[in-house]
């Protein structure tokens, strides 16, 4: 069904506080700070064959058009709002068009709208009312209103907004990222074997680019193949890079960003069948990728977990993707 959503020709001008996409150059580590229990990497013994189905599953998020919310500029496809996402697709002349999509949580997640195509969005929050607002910029930081509208939301598929791709966390079954998962999880025995190799591998192909967190500007995106490409990227490609391979191999992973002291950075937690929600398994502290000893993680409490990685005031999450 289509509706007509919200449409002001709005005056209201609006200063978009614009969320930092990128981290900073790596700080020198806090020496009073807890250390993430790790193992050194171990060589990953490509020719065993686990007992892991190691299968990819790549999900695509569809615009079927069954509940449609459009004006002249803006479309929103709530078809599958059930499975954890919303699509948004802007058609306007606009080049600087900004999406806020602010959940029951009352957080309040700032997306640039790239292309002229439907983009996935995850619905991080959970069940419960989600406020959408397009912006159009008028001039300089300035911007004003274009598009609302409130959704109210049942998601049956609890892992859904961290297994399908989104704007952030982009792949798809043809992108050699997922190829290389693939083979990373075929020695594997269960999940916590894939975490391993995909972090041993990851940390010790990929270095970290000094020069563009640096230059990094606002609303930048990872390319997950060319992080691979490359061998270098800032810590948002590593998360993302890493997030991509966890969720081809039907592990639901949740790219966190937020303070690690007063640097923005990310890192990953995953949901281990018969242990729950593992927070924080691999992090960025400002200076290294560390993972969490999963012997630890498969044999801890959620309140050891958290203790373990941090105690609130050092990481502290903004945006889950």
């Amino acid at each position: 069904m289509k509706r007509t959503a919200t449409f002001r020709n709005a005056t209201m001008i609006l200063l978009l506080l614009l969320l930092l996409t990128a981290c900073g150059a790596p700080s020198e580590p806090d020496s009073d700070a807890v250390p993430a229990a790790t193992s050194p990497p171990q060589e990953i013994d490509y020719s065993k064959t686990g007992t892991r189905d190691h299968t990819p599953l790549c999900l695509v998020p569809v615009a079927e058009g069954v509940s449609v919310f459009e004006n002249e500029v803006v479309k929103v496809d709530a078809s599958h709002l059930e499975e954890g996402y919303v699509m948004v697709q802007y058609t306007g002349q606009n080049h600087k068009v900004k999406l806020q999509i602010t959940g029951p949580d009352t957080v309040t997640y700032t997306y640039d709208l790239k292309t002229t195509d439907f983009e996935t969005f995850p619905l991080s929050a959970s069940d419960g009312a989600y406020h959408l607002v397009v912006y159009e910029n008028i001039e300089g930081k300035q911007y004003a209103t274009v598009f609302s509208l409130d959704l109210e939301t049942k998601i049956t598929n609890t892992f859904g907004a961290f297994l399908y791709p989104n704007q952030y966390v982009k792949f798809t079954k043809e992108n050699e990222a997922v190829s290389l998962a693939e083979k990373l999880a075929t020695p594997a025995d269960n999940d916590l074997d894939v975490v391993t190799n995909v972090y041993t591998y990851v940390i010790s192909h990929i270095t970290y680019d000094f020069e563009k967190a640096e230059t990094v500007e606002s609303g930048y995106l990872p390319d997950v193949d060319n992080t691979l490409n490359t061998g270098k990227g800032i810590c948002l490609d590593y998360a993302s890079l890493m997030t991509s391979m966890l969720r081809s191999q039907n592990i639901p992973t949740r790219m966190e960003v937020g303070y690690a002291g007063e640097a923005y950075h990310a890192w990953l937690s995953t949901y281990i069948k018969d242990v729950g929600w593992v927070n924080g398994i691999i992090k960025f502290d400002g200076t290294d990728w560390t993972l969490m000893d999963p012997t630890f993680a498969s044999t801890s409490s959620e309140k050891d977990l958290k203790n373990f990685i941090g105690d609130g005031e050092n990481y502290r999450t903004k945006y889950i993707y």
